[in-house]
């Protein structure tokens, strides 16, 4: 969902002209909404025979609800296991046959899944009919979701239950949060994943999985008229249905610093802080992702350079700002070394935090980070995938995918200003949420 932050090289750095706003004319996308309401996006290249076929449903743990946690994520498995013409497994099978891969990914908003195949127009039609079955006719086999429930039970365990990261940053968001559904895992609390009734399976995917709750984004060496085609003839005749609920609930203001605290045999310790900001369409997005580079983007970033190379308090030091439809938290993750108090990495981080609420950001700090992040997106949208990918997430975060023609002025608008603003509008004590994971001896 973030622009990738990778270092740019010399030569892009040093070219302020490459970073001017894209024009609608360099970047053309023909769109077509079908009679059921799915929303399709058409890019066309033929600079490699190559199809980005992206689905997005706008359905994710956001809108599910206690005792159905997890069930999005459960979906995203089983739209792999079968429907009414392609059975267990077949998806896969056939997707190799053509020649291409498949990958799928659920997070708190969305459920996404990707598929990428030689062009070709047998290969687009047989796409379209594998995506058109399982959107149709999913199978609700109780001996498959039996064995696929094993699966995301196990999954738990090995990325949350015995990683002690993935059981911290669960943890922290259980305590930032006390009424928004961002609260809970997006794998699901265990209890729910070993729990969920073949009425609520049925009931989410119904609402989730509607055709209009769906946009789909088609990119590489296909024409629009072709892909309009198939979509009519494939996906339109699925019915429209009643999308999911909308999350009326807003999390309240933070009004004191909460702390989380995980004792458990581990090695080394470690700190998530984190702060409640804002949705990624909020004005002050921008700047706060830009502020995300200049504390932690690379060996050179400020957070690096203090408690990593300087005071040598921690191995790693890292931060991000999430991107949600809902306002999320940023938060920062600390590794300290053996033998040091996670209260002295606290401490170090806190004072670089005001450094910057105090104004210690450079002109030439925010340029770097400015070229680094702007040089990641155009990396980005030069692939059909990061074409296909940024389209998708443009039109269902932004509600429009036109927004990202407009990426690179809005990070050009972005002054020292505004950067000390967000800084000392929301790296606030009483709007922080701490979680430590203390190492106990294993008991023999």
């Amino acid at each position: 969902m973030r622009h990738a932050r990778l270092a740019a090289y010399a030569m892009l750095l040093a070219a302020p002209a490459l970073f001017q706003p894209l024009s609608a004319q360099s970047f053309d996308v023909k769109t077509h909404t079908l009679k059921n309401g799915m929303k399709i996006l058409v890019q066309e290249d033929n600079a490699i025979p190559n199809v980005a076929f992206y689905t997005y449903f706008k359905v994710g743990s956001r809108n599910e609800r206690p005792g159905t946690t997890g069930i999005s994520h459960f979906f995203e498995h089983m739209m792999f296991n079968g429907a009414k013409k392609y059975g267990p497994k077949e998806f896969d099978r056939v997707m190799e046959d053509l020649g291409g891969s498949n990958n799928a990914y659920t997070s708190e908003d969305v459920t996404a899944y990707q598929n990428w195949f030689p062009a070709g127009s047998a290969n687009l039609e047989k796409v379209f009919d594998l995506e058109a079955d399982r959107i149709r006719d999913l199978s609700f086999d109780p001996d498959m979701i039996a064995s696929e429930r094993g699966v995301v039970a196990n999954e738990r365990r090995m990325s949350v239950d015995n990683n002690n990261g993935g059981l911290l940053r669960e943890q922290l968001s259980a305590t930032a949060f006390i009424a928004h559904p961002y609260s809970w895992p997006v794998i699901g609390w265990m209890s729910d994943i070993q729990t969920w009734k073949m009425e609520d399976l049925k009931n989410h995917w119904q609402v989730g999985y509607a055709p209009n709750n769906a946009t789909l984004v088609v990119v590489g060496a296909v024409t629009a008229a072709e892909v309009i085609r198939l979509a009519e003839k494939y996906l339109e005749p699925i019915p429209a249905r009643d999308l999911p609920t909308k999350v009326n609930t807003v999390e309240p203001p933070q009004l004191g610093e909460r702390r989380t605290t995980v004792k458990k045999p581990a090695q080394m310790p470690m700190l998530f802080v984190a702060y409640h900001v804002p949705e990624i369409g909020h004005p002050d997005y921008c700047a706060l992702e830009l502020l995300d580079n200049i504390l932690s983007s690379g060996n050179s970033s400020r957070l690096h350079q203090r408690l990593v190379d300087k005071d040598q308090l921690a191995l790693g030091v890292g931060s991000g700002n999430m991107a949600g439809l809902d306002p999320g938290l940023f938060t920062f993750s600390v590794r300290p070394r053996v033998g040091v108090d996670p209260v002295a990495c606290e401490k170090a981080l806190y004072e670089e935090l005001a450094k910057i609420a105090d104004g210690e950001v450079t002109e030439s700090e925010l340029a770097k980070a400015k070229n680094q992040m702007l040089a990641g997106f155009y990396r980005n949208i030069q692939t059909i995938n990061g074409r296909a990918s940024s389209l998708g997430t443009y039109e269902v975060f932004y509600g429009d995918y036109k927004k990202l023609f407009s990426e690179t002025a809005e990070m050009n608008k972005v002054t020292l200003a505004d950067v000390q603003r967000v800084a000392n509008q929301y790296f606030a004590e009483n709007n922080r949420t701490v979680a430590t994971l203390i190492p106990e001896e294993t008991k023999k």
